[in-house]
């Protein structure tokens, strides 16, 4: 039975990967900033202050599914920390012998690109590149399943909302992948040794308004689309943010949409469909709020 450790195994995608290696008969270690647990999988803190007993932690593992990143700055973590930790993992997975690394990493990554969440995923890829470690890199855009955020707030707000804002003409691209697509096609690359860079997108792209239409007809919940200037959404979302205790979204996230980085010209790695996925849930999407904040608590 080999050991594979995955970063954040009681979070989002994490969870979906633990759960298809467990299935598979695989022993699952995690990383994790969580207090949970689970019987099934032995958890180690992070340790990335702690450099010898995070490769400690790491000892006999054979492929390691790295999730971990920060989706904004904030007071308490930062890109420039994530991208300082991944550093330390990486360097600790190459002491405690790990014979590969699969890596989540984002569309359209370059390290000149003015939006820290983007050069900084560039940054870790050639790092990981440059390692020698055997690697995968998947590029997903936007993730959707049950807990996802952004699908499920779209969702939300047209619940509750008599209209919906979409910064600029909203015409920019975006391409879902289902979770659990993601998380196949992690395990499925777990098993090579082949290195591989992989634009982990769904069978669908829409445009941002076209997106929120579709999940609007969905659920049953028809509104107006209004084109606003990128500031005064932002403001708006600042707004929203304050009574929901969360950061709804960023300035650099409007400007990623705006510039289309949420979208590759490539064949569909995922092959669940959003539209079809809404349909199935339309009855509890965009129920209840998702949270980044509390979920960065829980992973």
């Amino acid at each position: 039975m080999s050991v594979h450790a995955v970063t954040g195994a009681f979070g989002y995608s994490g969870k979906y990967i633990a759960r298809r290696l467990l299935d598979a008969g695989h022993q699952v270690v995690t990383l994790t900033h969580s207090a949970r647990s689970d019987n099934r999988i032995h958890a180690f803190p992070f340790n990335f202050d702690k450099p010898d007993e995070l490769a400690h932690s790491l000892e006999g593992v054979s492929v390691l599914y790295n999730t971990y990143w920060v989706r904004f700055n904030y007071r308490t973590f930062t890109h420039a920390d994530a991208v300082r930790n991944t550093l330390t993992l990486f360097a600790a997975a190459k002491r405690a012998g790990v014979e590969r690394i699969v890596h989540v990493s984002i569309t359209n990554p370059r390290e000149d690109s003015p939006l820290e969440y983007f050069s900084g995923k560039a940054r870790l890829e050639r790092a990981l590149i440059e390692s020698g470690i055997s690697h995968a890199i998947l590029r997903p855009t936007v993730l959707f399943g049950r807990e996802d955020i952004l699908i499920n707030n779209i969702a939300w707000a047209l619940r509750r909302f008599p209209a919906f804002m979409v910064f600029g003409d909203g015409q920019y691209r975006i391409q879902p992948i289902y979770v659990d697509d993601l998380a196949a096609l992690a395990v499925r690359e777990g098993a090579s040794r082949g290195n591989a860079i992989i634009n982990a997108i769904g069978p669908e792209t829409f445009s941002y308004r076209g997106l929120v239409k579709q999940i609007a007809q969905i659920i049953g919940r028809a509104r107006p689309i209004v084109s606003v200037p990128p500031g005064l959404g932002y403001l708006a979302s600042r707004v929203i943010g304050w009574f929901v205790n969360d950061i709804f979204i960023t300035r650099e996230e409007i400007t990623g949409l705006m510039g289309d980085l949420l979208y590759v010209d490539a064949p569909p790695a995922g092959t669940t469909k959003l539209t079809e996925w809404a349909r199935e849930h339309r009855d509890e999407l965009g129920r209840r709020y998702a949270s980044e904040l509390a979920r960065r608590r829980k992973s």
